[in-house]
């Protein structure tokens, strides 16, 4: 048998390298997840990852990875056959779009060219049209992972009003959270969509939705299929620190270093990071000839 020498670094858009702090963490002795150390534990995580997303609404965390968020977040608000206005800006984009096809949802894809974000005029130019307000939700990609190409997420806050259009705004963060600046409250977002396994600093497993008061508004009335992903059973579970299904545990352990660490380090000097080692490379590849997206 061979073995490899040194340590593996893992060089990919996502899944990133954990820190050595968040695995020793994760190498806990599994808890009873219904028993009063876990909820101390469950209390804390729900209310310390909030800092994260920039709210103080609830948010839902799911032992699944991003593409569970995108389902979660898509079949607590809409019903079937309901229009979702969806852009074309990546990879991902172009996935969460087929898995709201798959759901029975009307799809209404505005092309592009993987190479810019969401125009927000364009944004505003379909809602005017839609006069009958049969669009239900706007859903956006902060940043693309497979191009790292970001889309303004407060303009196109702005785009919807300025559109008078009662849509509800769903934005993917699975990339961006914890690495370039986001503020789900601030930027009047009703359902923002994360994972644990980039810029949180945790391997694959975790995801999440943050539920703002519209969108649960929405969810009373959605139609669509649901049992795992129902936020009501999550919700009325997490007023007392526990879950409705057993819990990734050693991942919330990590999850629970991974937040200290942003708190030493405070998210401020963290995005400052990013973009710093953002421009480096930028700077590289144009020294080498190549085309910024």
């Amino acid at each position: 048998m061979s073995y490899r020498a040194g340590r593996h670094f893992l060089q990919i858009p996502g899944p990133t390298n954990v820190p050595d702090r968040v695995l020793r963490a994760m190498s806990q002795p599994t808890i009873d997840h219904r028993g009063p150390e876990f909820q101390a534990l469950g209390r804390e995580l729900l209310d310390g990852v909030r800092e994260v997303f920039g709210t103080t609404r609830p948010v839902v965390i799911f032992p699944a990875s991003g593409t569970g968020a995108w389902e979660a977040a898509l079949v607590n608000v809409l019903s079937p056959g309901d229009r979702v206005l969806m852009f074309e800006t990546g990879h991902f984009a172009t996935l969460w779009k087929q898995i709201a096809e798959r759901m029975g949802l009307a799809v209404e894809w505005v092309p592009g060219d993987w190479r810019r974000g969401v125009d927000p005029a364009q944004v505003e130019a379909q809602l005017q049209e839609d006069r009958g307000h049969a669009v239900k939700a706007v859903c956006v990609v902060h940043n693309e992972t497979s191009t790292g190409v970001a889309s303004r997420i407060p303009l196109v806050r702005h785009a919807i009003d300025h559109a008078r259009h009662p849509a509800l705004f769903m934005v993917d963060t699975i990339s961006s959270l914890g690495s370039i600046d986001y503020r789900h409250d601030e930027w009047g977002v009703d359902v923002t969509v994360g994972a644990s396994q980039k810029g949180l600093m945790l391997p694959p497993g975790l995801s999440f939705n943050v539920v703002g008061e519209k969108a649960l508004a929405a969810h009373g009335r959605a139609a669509l299929p649901r049992a795992y992903w129902d936020w009501s059973a999550v919700l009325a579970a997490n007023e007392k620190g526990f879950f409705p299904y057993t819990p990734a545990t050693n991942l919330l352990y990590g999850l629970k270093e991974a937040l200290a660490m942003l708190r030493e380090e405070g998210l401020p000097r963290v995005f400052a990071r990013h973009a710093r080692h953002g421009e480096a490379t930028r700077r590289a590849v144009r020294a080498w000839g190549l085309e910024i997206l």
